[in-house]
């Protein structure tokens, strides 16, 4: 990197604008504000640095976890760091230099000074140096959620600012001591809690609802008021489900109340907390099980199992209960529930599920009347608090042979010794929250999980395999020991992936493969109920050549858009669920993304499966905007699928007759492939405004847009004339004209010079026939819905994805010429570039060689071959360049490479730099090019600059 560089960077942050910015090395504010925060910046310096040296006086253990993840792919590179830290206020808990002590790649040292209160971090990347410096400290509250100032800024060595740093560094160095056992222990034996706040006298705690449980009350009232007879909530694993349905039953007062569970251990738990939040008498709580017939009880706790049977039933009678709860609801559509629903006939029945979409497709939905009275899911719980936040790591399983674990890896390979050690080794690497492991292993196969409970317990970690075939007896025994500490893991074979109440547990240990999103939720929702001194929970993958690991990122995110880009960030740019961390070793990342690469999210039978997902949900055919509202596939997923012509052909595929003619099966075409997507609204605001209106005015057209805050202008409303009246696609597209192939007339016409309205053929749709009108306007509604995402005041949108054809009708030109574009047009006054980042071949190279962000801001970039100086498109892209009016407006747009599709990222406005234009030899034919700068408005964000990466 040059000094000018660096030296333009300083000056655009400090002097100008004018000055040429830098994404990497620019000085920058890190406040953990819009969705950036402090430890990303602190991570992507990591992972780019030479070496590191921080010097930081408070580290909290929940931010280690993150923290070890990425130290442990420098380790692969072998990248050092150094923290030294104190013992400033006793902040720092001796367990956290038991767990700094773990990383082997990392150095950490003692200061000695008094009062050491500092908060700086700096990365040495050879040819310049990065130092972060303010307010943070190395907390979980400060690196991803406080309000924080840290300045961030890059400097040569020479510096002076750089200078004073080191000296400072250097005299803290020399006054420190390296970190050994023996400090640790000395450090352990004296230490004593800070007492921060004043204790306050314990009292009773009284049980009240949550600001979620409240919410969740004032719905189930407001449906039993309005004469339902059913209803359903879906409440996330640890939110309070079971105070909530006390709370529930409370409000209500019934004579008799039956509460309807699986296993008899969820029924006593459920009694319990019954009985804590209604009160009353103890002889007015009892249980229905096979070791228990309390039948004269207020409120009854039955097992389905032992409710279920005619013999039971037949002694009570059909309104024996006038509130009646079925927890685990998903479970309903089973026979034994369904004799329970046959048999009763309550006032109410209220059904309770932590993840009400089932693998086996039965209609959990329609049991409850399609009455989901409340919802509350993983991300919204994490937020409001309501869970232990909990750290992922996704790690690479063990590999034996050059051959990693899969699918058909033999037992005798999944219980080798060296595996058992290799897992063991990562999870004492990553730890836990407490003072000894709970953990709760998840693996293939009951033989496998008895002989790695074998292993377990022999290395020294008690542990017991728990299956089907152990006894509700040995099941709960089990866990009162892991609770007591007489154990450390539970191993399992999905046997505790709901129901079962461990709120100790601090680790969750993922050693299978993930098949279903909904088994991953329930299995790490195992781990996230609170509990005293439990901070958060350690949750270790061990991800093997499985066909489905791309479900992972998706689970984790809860997304279920269907879209292959979005899971592509999501595994390459993990986020942040509140102050929950979501961590992929590099080696997993790559084991991940192949997965993706095998798959197709928005195939037929995804799509499929999703729609009757919906059905179960809506209890009636969703549309379009139920997709929007309900984000269970991204509308636009249906726009670009190749066997989908509308949402109502799909609609047909899945067994719904419709009545459209073929004029509007056409129109419906051209809204799908051409509006939907919201990318410019202005088409949409005036197929709404004629919907509602029959017809409209130009002024008031404006009148709308203005009052939606849209761009308007001379050039945009003759492209919206140019689109609606389909001349903007008379061009060929196959062996016809793409006009044709979407009903060859104006949908939209004008009576006069200033009146807009519908087609004759397309008013008597609206008006006469269902099917057309109901999908026309859902088009149109979904459509702007999407357009709330986007930039409507200027044509493109910062980071937003747009194809060819998207970027020829947004800047208002009249025809359709993105088949001819390839690499770039220069138009009279504007030209859009479009870049394959990394081209899959040498052979498919063009003359755009070897492109790169040199510095996340400049672009050496080429024109087509043969091009010369005299060339006259290289004319009209350098007129003005020298004194800087440039004649052409460049707009950039960029993607990885061929196989992400056909979108490209737009990455905003360029400049020619001047002095760089030059006529070069490219390509293996070494043809000339015209070969110049680009200099981005915007300096790319390091997000964006890793994501284009490879």
């Amino acid at each position: 990197m040059t000094s000018s560089i660096l030296q333009d960077a300083i000056l655009n942050a400090l002097i100008s604008d004018q000055y040429q910015g830098h994404a990497e090395i620019g000085p920058e504010l890190l406040t953990n504000d819009h969705g950036a925060t402090v430890w990303q910046a602190l991570r992507r310096e990591l992972l780019t640095c030479r070496n590191f040296t921080w010097a930081v006086a408070f580290i909290t253990q929940d931010m280690l976890v993150p923290f070890k993840a990425v130290m442990a792919d420098l380790a692969q590179r072998g990248i050092k760091g150094t923290i030294i830290t104190g013992s400033y206020l006793n902040f720092n808990r001796p367990a956290v230099f038991v767990e700094l002590q773990k990383i082997p790649n990392l150095t950490v040292k003692i200061a000695n000074d008094d009062g050491f209160h500092v908060k700086g971090y700096l990365f040495d990347h050879g040819q310049y140096q990065t130092m972060i410096i303010g307010s943070a400290n190395f907390t979980r509250s400060a690196l991803l959620v406080n309000k924080e100032w840290n300045l961030k800024l890059s400097s040569r060595r020479t510096g002076s600012l750089f200078q004073q740093l080191t000296t400072e560094l250097t005299a803290i160095t020399d006054r420190s001591i390296v970190m050994d056992n023996a400090w640790i222990a000395d450090y352990r034996r004296k230490w004593q809690l800070p007492q921060i706040h004043p204790q306050m006298k314990t009292q009773a705690k009284i049980i009240v609802p949550n600001k979620m449980q409240a919410a969740a009350l004032k719905q189930l009232n407001s449906l039993v008021n309005s004469g339902a007879k059913k209803g359903l909530v879906v409440s996330a694993t640890g939110t309070g489900k079971t105070y909530l349905g006390a709370f529930a039953v409370k409000n209500y007062r019934p004579r008799r109340f039956l509460y309807v569970v699986h296993r008899e251990q969820i029924a006593r738990k459920s009694l319990a907390s019954f009985q804590r939040v209604i009160g009353g008498s103890a002889s007015d709580y009892g249980l229905l099980t096979g070791n228990q017939r309390d039948w004269q009880v207020k409120y009854l706790f039955a097992t389905v199992q032992t409710l279920s049977q005619p013999s039971v039933l037949a002694k009570l009678r059909r309104d024996e209960f006038d509130y009646i709860l079925i927890d685990e609801a998903h479970r309903a559509a089973a026979p034994s529930y369904q004799r329970v629903f046959k048999h009763f006939n309550p006032q109410f029945w209220l059904g309770m599920t932590a993840t009400p979409e089932r693998m086996d497709s039965q209609d959990v939905y329609q049991l409850f009347d399609y009455h989901l009275a409340y919802e509350i899911r993983l991300k919204e719980a994490l937020t409001a608090k309501m869970l232990a936040p909990f750290h992922y790591v996704g790690v690479a399983d063990y590999e034996a042979g050059g051959e990693l674990i899969s699918e058909t890896t033999k037992l005798n390979q999944l219980a080798a010794p060296e595996r058992v050690q290799y897992v063991l080794n990562q999870v004492d690497y990553y730890g836990y929250c407490g003072k000894q492991p709970r953990g709760l292993v998840f693996c293939s196969r009951q033989e496998e999980a008895k002989e790695l409970a074998k292993q377990f317990s022999m290395a020294g970690h008690p542990s017991r395999a728990l299956t089907n075939q152990n006894s509700p007896q040995e099941r709960r025994k089990a866990v009162a020991q892991l609770e007591n500490g007489t154990l450390e893991y539970l191993i399992t074979v999905d046997l505790f992936n709901e129901g079962v109440d461990i709120p100790s547990l601090n680790q969750i240990i993922m050693m299978r493969n993930t098949q279903s999103p909904i088994v991953f939720t329930q299995q790490l929702g195992r781990g996230l109920r609170k509990y005293p001194g439990k901070d958060y929970v350690t949750v270790i993958d061990f991800i093997g050549n499985y066909k489905h690991n791309y479900l992972i990122p998706l689970a984790l995110n809860q997304d279920n858009s269907r879209s292959k880009d979005r899971a592509r960030q999501e595994i390459k740019l993990p986020t942040n669920l509140d102050v929950s961390t979501i961590n992929f070793r590099k080696v997993a990342e790559e084991h991940i993304l192949a997965s993706l690469e095998q798959v197709k999210l928005d195939s037929m039978r995804e799509l499929r499966q999703a729609y009757q997902e919906l059905v179960h949900q809506l209890g009636r055919p969703p549309l379009l905007l139920d997709f929007y509202r309900y984000g269970s596939v991204a509308p636009q997923v249906f726009a670009h699928n190749s066997q989908i012509n509308h949402y109502g052909t799909f609609l047909e595929k899945v067994g719904n007759k419709l009545k459209l003619t073929q004029y509007e099966n056409k129109v419906l075409m051209f809204l799908t492939k051409e509006l939907l997507n919201g990318k410019r609204p202005h088409e949409l605001v005036l197929l709404q405004l004629l919907i509602n209106n029959g017809s409209c005015s130009l002024k008031e057209f404006k009148r709308e847009l203005k009052r939606r805050n849209i761009r308007i202008s001379p050039n945009v409303l003759r492209s919206v004339d140019d689109i609606l009246s389909l001349e903007f696609f008379a061009v060929k597209a196959g062996k016809k004209l793409k006009k044709d192939q979407y009903g060859g007339q104006a949908v939209v016409t004008h009576s006069d010079l200033f009146t807009y309205q519908f087609n004759p053929t397309i008013m008597e749709g609206l008006n006469d026939h269902h099917d057309f009108s109901q999908l026309f306007n859902d088009a149109v509604t979904t459509g702007l819905e999407l357009a709330k995402h986007y930039d409507l005041q200027n044509s493109f949108t910062l980071y937003q994805q747009y194809d060819r054809k998207d970027v020829c009708r947004l800047l208002d030109w009249p025809l359709d010429v993105s088949a001819p574009m390839y690499g770039y047009r220069v138009a009279e006054d504007v030209c859009p570039i479009f870049i394959t980042y990394h081209k899959e071949s040498a052979k498919k190279r063009n003359a755009v060689y070897n492109n790169q962000f040199q510095d996340g801001q400049s672009f050496r970039w080429y024109t087509r071959t043969p091009r010369h100086f005299d060339s006259a498109e290289v004319q009209r892209l350098l007129a003005g360049v020298k004194d800087g009016q440039p004649q052409v407006k460049l707009h950039l747009f960029v993607k990885k490479s061929d196989a992400v599709g056909k979108e490209f990222y737009y990455l905003g406005t360029a400049r020619i730099q001047a002095a760089s234009v030059a006529e070069e030899l490219v390509g293996p034919k070494k043809k000339t090019a015209v070969g110049m700068n680009l200099i981005l408005d915007h300096p790319l964000p390091p997000a964006i600059l890793d994501l284009l990466a490879v």
